[in-house]
């Protein structure tokens, strides 16, 4: 407790205010302040939010003393990869410090050891990543929810407990994934190619479903082929593959008649992926012969949807691909942390994107609302 204090008072001389001054931006007088300092008090979850908040530091730091290695990245990195980083740090920042106010991440791994997956060891890593993908699907399934549901981050982050983000990173940077103690997160770029960002989500979830990499897996291009060199990412693509375009529905889909071209443009746009990356996959799986995989991989995106009668259902799509979105998980318990009182409003105000006094009078006030009789 005394090592919280000391470093409290580092803050103190380095804010330049008196402590009387400091205690009062916190909401503590001089009496709490004085016996926190010395340990006669504890510092309430409250005091810490406001406290981290005043000297802009964690409230993991003030209580460990200990600072994320993804903070340290995400300030000595430069280039492409500094926009992504620096909100992923945000981002696992603030989730840490929920998770030290009583608010942990919900995150709900598939089965440790992965079953016939590591034990498989004469299994490809792409094949080790088709097998962890069937595991996920029975989970979606228990949950009651479809990979082909438009609302892929809200799945995942519902069915597996992941942050997912969607922010404008830099130019040709796909995504990344975070895994610490404390945080899930996978951060998307907006796009409009909106198959490719989903695509990349599931990239990402394989990468966290395996325990890639932690602390930080970096994708600048998920699509490079010089990836497949790396067991992680052959890894990561056959999971993403496997995920998105089950193995059964596909084998259904063709059934014994085969496929056409427009009841193939119909199957990629029910799946929601892109028609050269389903052909691929059904003629990894031979379903279709590799005349049929050439021809089905010239169609676009938006040909398919044409073809399917389904140009509202893309335009929509492409909508929702290039809209920011804040990590789902992370607003939900930011709020739930200012509601009980042990965090204050600023860090869900920032996560909206909008100013924390107007978002203040906006919760304290009546306005816009009407009695109905």
């Amino acid at each position: 407790m005394q090592e919280i204090a000391d470093r409290v008072l580092r803050l103190i001389e380095a804010s330049g205010l008196s402590r009387r001054a400091f205690g009062q931006r916190i909401g503590l007088d001089d009496s709490k302040l004085s016996k926190s300092l010395s340990g006669a008090r504890r510092f309430s979850s409250l005091d810490l939010a406001r406290i981290a908040e005043l000297g802009e530091v964690t409230v993991d730091w003030l209580v460990t003393g200990e600072e994320p290695a993804l903070a340290v990245a995400a300030r000595t990195t430069t280039g492409e990869a500094r926009t992504a980083l620096n909100a992923a740090r945000r981002f696992a920042t603030m989730r840490g410090d929920l998770a030290s106010l009583g608010y942990p991440q919900p995150w709900r791994p598939l089965a440790a050891g992965l079953p016939g997956v590591t034990s498989a060891s004469s299994a490809s890593y792409a094949e080790q990543g088709r097998l962890l993908a069937g595991d996920a699907l029975i989970r979606v399934r228990e949950a009651g929810h479809s990979v082909a549901e438009p609302d892929l981050p809200a799945l995942t982050e519902d069915v597996f407990g992941a942050d997912v983000a969607v922010i404008t990173l830099d130019e040709g940077f796909d995504g990344l994934a975070v895994a610490s103690a404390e945080a899930r997160l996978i951060v998307l770029a907006t796009s409009q190619v909106p198959w490719r960002q989903r695509y990349t989500l599931a990239h990402e979830l394989g990468h966290l479903l395996f325990g890639d990499d932690q602390e930080v897996h970096l994708d600048k291009d998920v699509f490079d082929r010089a990836q497949a060199k790396d067991p992680g990412e052959a890894r990561a693509n056959g999971f993403a593959a496997a995920f998105l375009m089950p193995e059964a529905t596909l084998r259904a889909a063709v059934g014994t008649v085969g496929l056409t071209e427009k009841p193939f443009a119909a199957l990629a746009c029910d799946l929601k992926v892109s028609p050269s990356a389903l052909a691929i996959r059904l003629s990894g799986l031979r379903l279709i012969d590799s005349g049929t995989c050439d021809r089905f991989k010239a169609i676009t995106g938006a040909r398919a949807a044409a073809l399917a009668d389904r140009g509202d259902e893309y335009a929509r799509w492409l909508a929702a691909a290039t809209t920011i979105r804040p990590p789902g998980l992370l607003v939900r318990d930011a709020y739930a942390a200012y509601e009980s009182g042990a965090a204050t409003l600023r860090p869900y105000a920032n996560l909206l994107g909008v100013n924390v006094d107007d978002l203040r009078r906006a919760l304290e006030s009546d306005e816009g609302v009407y009695d109905i009789p």
